[in-house]
């Protein structure tokens, strides 16, 4: 064959490859997918051209599977089980096949990862409880460096009573509602009561907004899946009713707060520095878990939710800074600022903070405020109208997908556009026709995910100072104090300018 139809065939096999590798889970769990393979290479024999071409084959599956899932298997226990013994079968006989010795090697190095149960990358050098955005704070911990999250990863939560009192619990970020009650129980020292007794507690998560959700037992995971300011009450069924919210965290009241001291350069590298890291640590799979609900479900999909949390509290914070600041004039400063960041996050490439600074400059608490506009100088109207265009959904997020597409990495894209793309391609059309797998189908999601591998090609590099100074913006920007109730958005926004339409 010639050299260029072998490359193109070797291009073609790879992305065939990949695209069964990411998206085997639609129609075939990890294990029964990993039993296929064992089953393939036993079949016929190891002996002859054939066998070393089974050989050669399976090798090359198991190895683009162990290069991509990587940590996700840790929380597999099964699958680590199937792969030992596939290992085993390669690795018989491997004096007779000294074509694939560089190959194995590479093999021996991924299994002994996955036996051994530590990602590869920024594994801390100790077990450590690791916090999430709000459920928890400690200063000391946002500064630094995240890391990807697994479900069997420890947490620190705060667990509310009735009267507002809490415990303190220790938990599995994968821990089941049941589970938790569990700790909960035990920090109250509650004696163990019969299931069914009308005085056993139940967990309800409570919104700001006074909105409860009552949770399953059997339901896990539920840390990741909390509001903003949403948190999680223990109580009896007969005190369900009662329950409310926790007061405002923020304190409602005249004064500058920390945006008016800052500099638009400072807050935006900020922004985009702690969105790459949480970027950088949501798995690929995560995106295809959560849009098609895979096997492993919420457990690994942890890293995801938070950063769409992250990109809500951002639109909130924005609106929150806005209808706090009680001067007309500085309030028209600080939308200055905030298209400013705005404009330099575009500029790093940002689009996550970019699309949430512009949605919470869009919030009708905030854009109703006709006075603080007019205020705006006019470069400032224009930039900001170009901003609301390339954000418009029209025609599928046209301007936003051109401008996209012209960006070379890294780039931060704005995440609920890949999972609403995701979500049309899943809902458009079948993963199976007539009991066979739709080729075309696995080959539209593989792509989608393979472009958030391109987006995270290459390192982000930003300059930014370790004064204490900057350190103060960090840990500002890492731990935002927003309102996430639009009620009372409104009422503030209300009582700057009653009368604007």
């Amino acid at each position: 064959i010639p050299s260029h139809r072998r490359k193109i065939k070797s291009t073609y096999s790879y992305i065939l490859l990949d695209d069964i590798v990411l998206t085997h889970s639609l129609f075939l769990p990890t294990e029964k997918f990993l039993q296929e393979l064992h089953h393939f290479l036993r079949a016929g024999g190891m002996e002859g051209p054939e066998g070393l071409g089974r050989k050669q084959a399976c090798l090359a599956m198991l190895l683009h599977f162990l290069d991509t899932y990587q940590g996700l298997l840790q929380e597999e226990e099964g699958a680590g089980h199937i792969i030992k013994d596939l290992y085993l079968l390669i690795m018989k006989d491997e004096s007779l096949y000294q074509g694939l010795r560089e190959d194995t090697l590479r093999l021996h190095q991924l299994v002994e990862t996955v036996e051994l149960k530590i990602p590869e990358e920024s594994q801390p050098p100790s077990k450590q409880v690791k916090p999430l955005f709000r459920h928890f704070r400690r200063i000391d911990s946002c500064l630094q460096t995240r890391v990807a999250f697994r479900g069997s990863d420890e947490i620190f939560c705060r667990v509310y009573m009735p009267d507002h009192s809490y415990v303190t619990i220790r938990s599995r970020l994968s821990a089941s509602v049941q589970d938790i009650l569990g700790s909960v129980t035990e920090k109250l020292q509650y004696s163990e009561e019969p299931a069914g007794r009308d005085d056993s507690l139940i967990l309800v998560a409570v919104a700001s907004s006074g909105e409860k959700v009552l949770l399953q037992p059997t339901e896990d995971c539920v840390f990741t899946t909390l509001g903003i300011n949403s948190h999680l009450f223990a109580c009896t069924r007969d005190s369900y009713e009662a329950l409310v919210p926790l007061p405002e965290e923020i304190q409602v009241s005249p004064g500058d707060t920390e945006i008016h001291r800052v500099e638009p350069e400072d807050v935006a590298n900020h922004l985009t520095a702690f969105h790459w890291e949480l970027f950088r640590c949501v798995h690929e799979l995560e995106f295809v878990d959560y849009v098609f609900h895979g096997e492993r479900g919420r457990r690994e999909t942890a890293n995801l939710e938070l950063l769409l949390q992250r990109c809500s509290e951002v639109t909130h914070w924005v609106a929150t800074e806005v209808l706090l600041c009680e001067a007309p004039g500085k309030r028209a400063q600080l939308l200055k600022k905030f298209i400013k960041i705005a404009a330099l996050c575009k500029q790093n490439q940002d689009l996550l903070s970019f699309y949430a600074v512009v949605m919470g400059l869009d919030n009708a608490a905030v854009s109703r405020l006709r006075l603080t506009w007019e205020k705006l100088p006019g470069k400032f109207k224009n930039l900001f109208r170009k901003f609301e265009n390339l954000t418009d959904p029209c025609r599928n997020h046209k301007s936003y997908r051109e401008v996209i597409s012209k960006m070379k990495p890294p780039v931060i894209p704005f995440v609920p556009l890949i999972l609403k793309d995701l979500t049309f391609l899943h809902e458009g059309s079948k993963t199976l026709v007539d009991g066979l797998v739709n080729i075309e189908k696995l080959h539209s999601v593989a792509e989608k995910v393979r472009t958030i591998r391109k987006y995270r090609s290459r390192p982000l590099c930003l300059d930014m100072e370790a004064s204490p100074h900057h350190l103060q913006t960090k840990a500002y920007v890492r731990q935002f104090q927003v309102i996430d109730n639009q009620n009372l958005l409104f009422e503030l926004s209300y009582k700057l300018e009653a009368n604007s339409q």
